[in-house]
């Protein structure tokens, strides 16, 4: 395996790992502001024990995230060093913004509400719970603005080869990062609405105490689940018709649509082999002009295929790749501008499949628990808890698809802004040799391997406690003493 290659593996491994703590922090941290909240206005008990239980799994999960996040930033000097000089004008200010601002709201709050509990008044205490937990969503939107970039460059100028920031206000309102931020924070609460299902079932088939805690938590965490999904619906078709229009491969590369079509139908499944640009032998189940549709809001119009934007390209960026050592292998090698096809059609299907089948979860659990039933059969937890997962594998596959689909880029160009922005994934890899790289995925693989033991346990450990095990327990003097 070259440097290129296993850099990316090295990153691809390392944020898929981070961003499964990301959703459930931001998402559980904005439920139990709303839980405290809830216990402030009513002094109602079960509102504070949810809050105290909620919250206890959320700072473990902070934490890791917080650790696990720290590498990210670093990887853009070790192995994207080319990357980091061709962005760094732009890249800095919103990196900058979410470490100077967001983050140091986020940790600055976040301690107070950890350590304020007998301290401070409860309306300052809970405005704390909800500086935090906007901090984190403020956190989310820079790091989409930067991400939104790469995939829409706007704000800049050329300068000297490399694009120069012009304006900070364009690139925070990209129309890229505002169709992708409500999807990233709904994507948030779906996680967030399962975990709170899952260990809420399992607790009221084992009849734990607090059945109200219990039955209350899973009543909220499958509406937000619902909801949650009828917005990623909603912000996802807004996505979708943007991408489109910004990064047309992607979408042809999503449905595996590999010839022109008009009106174009929608690929359900596939049969076959993929893989192939020329779609041979490949038998797909389709909707007819559903593509079109969601592609520009109108059943009968063309939406392009993969051998038609192949030479679009290729007249527009190229065929080959430059005459540089620093390519390696791809030095002077044609340019292939088809992402991985299984990548991109089965990560997208994945994504929706396993997004719905939260959101059918959530439905389900709550028919089975209403009335204040509880369904006494071994399935029951174990729907519960496997439901946990979806929204998860959900979210991992849409930021797979997301990222792969826009390969052989890692800055994609802009169709309708300025021209000449654009970095191939190849040019953006340090001049590093393999074996400095395979030492640093092997080393973090097992770190961050090392980590989801140590969450898993700490996650089982208060889940197992339940409500007793983060209430405050009494000194020998009598005073509280807070779990946290």
């Amino acid at each position: 395996m070259d440097v290129l290659e296993l850099a990316r593996w090295q990153f691809g491994i390392t944020t898929v790992y981070h961003f499964l703590m990301v959703p459930l922090t931001i998402g559980l941290s904005l439920l139990v502001a709303a839980m405290q909240t809830a216990w402030v206005r009513t002094g109602n008990e079960r509102y504070y024990k949810m809050t105290k239980f909620w919250g206890k799994l959320l700072l473990i999960n902070f934490a890791m995230g917080v650790v696990t996040g720290i590498v990210q930033e670093f990887q853009f000097g070790m192995a994207w060093s080319a990357y980091s000089r061709f962005v760094g004008d732009v890249f800095g200010a919103p990196l900058a913004m979410e470490g100077l601002v967001a983050f140091f709201v986020e940790s600055t709050f976040l301690g107070l509400w950890i350590f304020g509990w007998d301290k401070l008044p409860k309306k300052v205490h809970l405005a704390c719970a909800w500086a935090f937990s906007l901090a984190t969503m403020a956190s989310a939107y820079f790091i989409l603005a930067a991400n939104s970039w790469m995939q829409h460059p706007v704000g800049i100028e050329m300068h000297e080869g490399r694009p120069r920031l012009t304006s900070i206000w364009a690139v925070l309102t990209n129309n890229t990062v505002l169709a992708a931020f409500p999807h990233t924070i709904a994507g948030a609460f779906a996680v967030a609405g399962a975990f709170l299902v899952g260990i809420a079932a399992w607790h009221l088939h084992r009849k734990s105490q607090d059945e109200g805690v219990w039955r209350s938590s899973l009543k909220l965490g499958t509406w937000v689940g619902v909801v949650a999904f009828a917005a990623l619906s909603i912000s996802g078709d807004l996505q979708g018709k943007l991408m489109f229009e910004q990064q047309p491969m992607k979408m042809a590369a999503a449905e595996a649509l590999c010839h022109t079509e008009q009106p174009a139908s929608f690929s359900i499944f596939a049969i076959g082999d993929v893989s192939r640009p020329d779609c041979e032998n490949v038998k797909s189940i389709t909707v007819p002009a559903l593509l079109s549709f969601l592609a520009h809001n109108d059943f009968s119009s063309e939406v392009k295929g993969i051998q038609d934007l192949v030479p679009m390209y290729q007249e527009k960026y190229g065929e080959f790749y430059p005459v540089d050592e620093r390519l390696g292998e791809l030095s002077g090698k044609p340019i292939d501008y088809v992402p991985a096809l299984p990548v991109t059609y089965w990560g997208f299907r994945l994504m929706i499949g396993f997004g719905a089948i939260s959101a059918g979860l959530g439905v389900f659990m709550l028919w089975l628990t209403r009335r204040n039933r509880t369904p006494t059969g071994w399935w029951f937890p174990a729907l519960g808890l496997a439901g946990i997962a979806t929204p998860f594998l959900a979210n991992s596959f849409g930021w797979i698809f997301t990222e792969m689909g826009r390969q052989p880029f890692v800055v994609v160009p802009n169709p309708t802004g300025v021209d000449g922005v654009w970095m191939f994934t190849a040019q953006a890899v340090s001049n590093s040799a393999p074996g400095e790289i395979l030492t640093s995925l092997i080393a973090l693989t097992a770190v961050y391997s090392a980590l989801a033991v140590v969450e898993f346990y700490l996650i089982r450990k208060y889940v197992r406690g339940g409500i007793p095990g983060v209430l405050p327990q009494k000194t020998d003097d009598g005073a509280l003493a807070f779990a946290y």
